[in-house]
């Protein structure tokens, strides 16, 4: 067989490895490793095991995703999510379709302290669904709108997705982090508008809720303080340069646990857990890391990704990232977000580099169609996220039919994103480094 032939072959093995239920991080490992052994040699297998394990282990520059990923759990564990909830339905509460409004705000807050999009969908959805249920919000319009907004973990700074493609491309993470905040902002926006429009449509989707007074809503909205102040110690350091991002996940988590402790919502057991979700969470992003790098090498070896760069020569910069959003629609439907990105952005960022794209910009797309793929069923974390904390009276139908709904204003967030490119350029031409 001819190295194209090969390559195809390899990643039909590695799908077939996807679909047993192999976990993904060994399956890339196990498809690169016999695909490198037969394309050069098995001894040259061996080798690239061994040099790839330690080059990525031994890289500081990964150090940025177990800080956050523990800045994010100590944030879940100190109660900010239900917090922020809190805050927004007090304030939004009275309107019609308000808790709509308030789960994609709580969303856009918690998740500038946490990088995860099931941590921002569970640590809010606690909160939301029961709320939802005791006001009779229809069950589809209102988990589609928490499986939604839940994905604004993703481009919210700090952002896992983001760390993760700065790490691959090389480029700086603190802009990465940065170029996100106004993206972020336009897709909180536009689920807020979808939520009252739908419930303006359909009044029965979204009655209002009860009014509150002016104190009331005072009380709520110091609980923003805690998730506040988290923020700016962590976006603003590294905005001003301050901070590394690995040091500002380091001080954001430091932070979390602080904040956690002075409000006695911290306990001993939520601090292990905490510990434990994020030693769990960053051993399997690793694997994740180490299995994709020796199936790149595998891919770079049969010839593909040259083979993709030159058919794609043909196409016009739109076209380019056309195809690079149906690619994304397809396969974000089947493998979660840190796979999806590590196998397809070795591949299509020297397409993009070489259409003149902006490479930070081109960051927050590839974060966007990650939004888009963690919904899409059937492999779709925020999916079952919501399922499990919606029980079992209600179907994957009706939260199917939700999703659908707000499927809408998140590809018109990404069409605006890759039309006007400056959204996400704007805040990161102020960074020096």
């Amino acid at each position: 067989m001819d190295p194209l032939t090969i390559g195809i072959v390899g990643t039909l093995l590695l799908l077939a490895l996807f679909f047993l239920g192999v976990p993904i991080g060994f399956a890339m490992g196990v498809a690169g490793i016999v695909g490198f052994a037969y394309v050069v040699n098995p001894t040259a297998a061996l080798h690239l095991v061994a040099s790839d394990i330690f080059d990525q282990l031994n890289s500081y520059s990964l150090s940025v995703l177990p800080m956050f990923i523990l800045m994010g759990c100590m944030a879940f564990a100190a109660g900010i999510g239900g917090k922020a909830f809190r805050a927004a339905y007090v304030v939004m509460g009275r309107v019609r379709g308000g808790l709509i409004v308030a789960t994609a705000v709580a969303c856009c807050i918690f998740g500038a302290v946490t990088g995860s999009s099931a941590a921002t969908c569970i640590a809010i959805g606690k909160s939301a669904v029961p709320e939802m249920k005791r006001h009779h919000y229809d069950p589809a319009i209102s988990l589609g709108a928490l499986a939604c907004s839940g994905t604004l973990g993703f481009m919210i700074p700090p952002s896992i997705p983001f760390a993760i493609y700065g790490i691959l491309t090389e480029q700086s993470i603190g802009k990465l982090f940065i170029a996100g905040v106004l993206p972020g902002v336009l897709i909180t926006a536009l689920f807020v508008l979808t939520g009252l429009i739908a419930c303006w449509i359909r009044p029965e989707w979204g009655p209002p809720g009860e009014a509150t007074s002016l104190k009331e809503k005072g009380k709520a909205l110091l609980g923003l303080i805690d998730a506040a102040v988290l923020f700016f110690l962590v976006i603003g350091g590294l905005f001003a340069g301050i901070f590394s991002p690995t040091g500002a996940g380091a001080i954001g988590a430091a932070g979390a646990v602080a904040i956690g402790m002075v409000r006695r919502e911290l306990t001993w057991q939520k601090f292990v857990e905490g510990l434990k979700d994020a030693l769990r969470l960053s051993c399997m992003i690793f694997v994740l890391i180490i299995g994709a790098m020796i199936f790149g090498h595998f891919v770079a070896a049969t010839g593909v990704s040259k083979g993709l760069v030159e058919y794609a020569s043909g196409l016009s910069p739109i076209g380019i990232i056309t195809l690079i959003c149906i690619i994304f629609y397809i396969l974000g439907a089947l493998l979660d977000e840190a796979p999806l990105l590590l196998i397809l952005v070795p591949l299509l960022y020297p397409l993009v580099i070489k259409a003149g794209y902006d490479p930070i910009w081109f960051g927050v797309v590839i974060t966007a169609l990650c939004m888009v793929g963690i919904v899409a069923p059937p492999v779709a974390t925020n999916f079952y996220v919501v399922k499990a904390l919606a029980g079992e009276e209600v179907t994957l139908g009706t939260i199917v039919k939700g999703i659908l709904v707000f499927l809408v204003p998140l590809t018109v967030g990404l069409i605006l994103i890759i039309a006007f490119p400056k959204i996400s350029t704007f805040l990161p031409s102020f960074m020096t480094y």
